[in-house]
């Protein structure tokens, strides 16, 4: 009993219900043996006795057969018939000898063997004589058929041996049958008792668990489930004032737990009516400070959207630069690679002007020797004029001739004169457009070494342009996240001025649901002794803490609102140490409401 008395209820239970699982199913499992044994014996005296007894039978009534087919076909005088009969009858022999055969097959005792060994040697001495009688009723040999079947015959002798031994051993299957079923109902009967007192014990077993089970709970219960379930709807009713009746001494039993639990919440509900007043009027200054908060946010949020505006424009015109600063710079290249083309051509018009004096001067070579030519045939015709002033009337011929001669060297003399004077004026002429072009080619290549400066004071232009406009987006990147991030306060104030609102309607909501909750006038007034202390203790508290419109704004990174839930929840509250989880339960609540918000 002292095992069972420090035993749980659910395993009271548990070895209650095993021990009258384990007698039934004992009994269970002994009658289903019982059963399968019946269905054996059953099954034996189906499938042996009864089927020797039918295979006898049936060997009987084909041995009645052959001797009444054997009289009919002697009173035959047909052939056919006769043919007919005896093929019956054959087939009836061969019948017999199978069925000896297979009822052979199932003996097992002495006796019943001995008894077939005469069935089978009285068949064998009667199955010769069988034979002379089929010839004999074959032939129509009624005297030899009547002789044979008469008291004194042999055949009739063995015939009646043969019946007899057949009738033996069907009298001792018969009787092997009985004692078959009658054993197989004496085991039946046998079992049905034992079955039976297994019942009662069980019976008896199952009263004395149910008693000690049922004893147990009581006691665990501390009274009747009825009182307990009572009590249980006053509680729930918000009744705690209702008093517990106790038997002596009752410190574990449900009703004692029950007891406990009305008086804990009891002070539960007294803490939580005098503090959900000072909740309240803390939340109306949280929501009162959030509200200048969210004001004194809102004002920095415009003033970063119009910085942020400004940055935006500012990085739109560096833009511009950027890409005016481009578009100068291809100009710049453009320019210095037609500059390079530029002297590439003067140079190319230098060399051209330095084959120019070049040929002017093999020009002039070639006047000088066409000079020289007219001068010698000038001279050549001097001397034929005065060579043929000599020769008289005879010369004056050649004397023409040597006058036109020297008028046409004087006259090439004066035209290679005139076109030496003008070679020497364009070699002059070429010789200064010469020097002009070297030194338009001097000048060309300092423009060309100049473009290239100024496009790469361009270029480096561009890159600090460049360089400046990464920077400006770079900032403008940084004003829009800070915007953003004030947004995201100003949005974070407002969810928090809104949760502080709504924290003061569940304030007002929570004592509205407690004033249901009826107290005992005692444990009030002990309640209402220690309000006031945790009363004073939170407006110290709230004193000491500045104003948020009046405390200067500290930049730090805004907390998620579960973090803050969490940190109002982990604030002490005047309690008793007993209230510990349901105040961890009101802090989850409201870490769920802010959460929500």
């Amino acid at each position: 009993m002292k095992y069972l008395k420090n035993m749980k209820t659910g395993s009271m239970l548990g070895l209650g219900f095993s021990i009258l699982i384990a007698i039934a199913l004992s009994i269970a499992l002994y009658g289903r043996a019982q059963l399968v044994q019946a269905s054996d014996d059953v099954a034996y005296l189906a499938d042996k006795r009864i089927t020797s007894l039918l295979r006898l039978v049936e060997i009987k009534g084909s041995v009645e057969f052959i001797f009444r087919g054997v009289r009919s076909m002697a009173l035959m005088e047909d052939a056919g018939e006769k043919k007919l009969a005896k093929a019956a009858l054959d087939a009836q022999r061969q019948k017999i000898s199978q069925l000896m055969e297979k009822f052979r097959e199932g003996l097992s005792t002495p006796q019943g063997v001995a008894l077939y060994d005469n069935m089978k040697n009285a068949r064998i001495a009667y199955l010769p004589l069988l034979d002379q009688f089929m010839e004999a009723a074959t032939r129509h040999d009624l005297q030899a058929v009547s002789a044979m079947l008469g008291e004194s015959g042999e055949f009739r002798k063995r015939q009646d041996a043969f019946f007899n031994s057949i009738n033996d051993i069907l009298a001792h299957q018969q009787v092997r049958a009985t004692e078959t079923a009658q054993a197989s109902e004496d085991k039946s009967l046998a079992a049905g008792r034992l079955m039976l007192s297994l019942a009662l014990a069980a019976l008896a077993i199952g009263a004395l668990v149910g008693w000690a089970i049922t004893r147990r709970i009581t006691g665990l219960l501390g009274g009747e489930p009825a009182y307990a379930a009572q009590i249980t709807q006053e509680v729930a009713r918000g009744n705690l004032a209702v008093a517990v009746a106790l038997r002596p001494g009752d410190t574990t039993s449900l009703l004692a737990a029950l007891n406990s639990m009305r008086a804990s919440l009891a002070d539960i509900v007294s803490q939580v009516r005098h503090s959900s007043e000072s909740i309240a009027t803390g939340a109306s200054q949280i929501a009162s400070g959030n509200a200048d908060l969210s004001v004194r946010t809102e004002e920095q949020a415009a003033n970063l959207e119009e910085t942020a505006a400004s940055m935006e424009q500012m990085t739109a015109t560096i833009q511009q630069n950027v890409d005016t600063v481009r578009s100068a710079s291809g100009l710049a290249r453009s320019a210095s690679a037609t500059a390079v083309h530029g002297g590439e051509v003067v140079h190319g018009v230098v060399s051209t002007m330095e084959d120019i004096t070049h040929s002017s001067r093999k020009i002039e070579e070639i006047i000088g020797v066409i000079d020289a030519i007219a001068f010698q045939t000038n001279i050549l015709a001097l001397n034929a004029a005065v060579e043929a002033a000599r020769a008289g009337e005879q010369g004056k011929g050649f004397a023409v001739v040597a006058s036109e001669v020297r008028s046409l060297a004087q006259r090439c003399a004066n035209a290679a004169k005139e076109i030496k004077g003008l070679i020497s004026e364009s070699v002059g002429k070429v010789a200064a457009g010469s020097r002009q072009v070297a030194e338009a080619g001097s000048t060309m290549n300092d423009i060309v070494t100049q473009t290239h400066r100024v496009a790469e004071l361009i270029s480096d232009i561009g890159a600090a342009t460049q360089e400046q406009s990464q920077g400006v987006t770079q900032v403008s990147d940084a004003v829009q996240q800070l915007d953003q991030v004030t947004q995201q306060n100003a949005s974070l104030v407002e969810e928090s001025a809104a949760a502080a609102d709504s924290l003061n309607k569940q304030a007002a909501q929570l004592v509205q649901l407690v004033s249901v909750f009826r107290l005992d006038e005692r444990e009030a007034r002990a309640q209402a002794v220690s309000a006031p202390v945790a009363a004073a203790g939170l407006a110290r508290a709230q004193t000491a803490r500045p104003s948020p419109a009046l405390a200067p704004a500290v930049p730090r990174p805004a907390k998620p609102l579960r973090a803050a839930a969490a940190a109002a929840s982990s604030a002490p509250v005047a309690l008793p140490a007993r209230t510990t989880a349901p105040r961890r339960a009101t802090a989850a609540e409201l870490a769920e409401e802010w959460e929500q918000f």
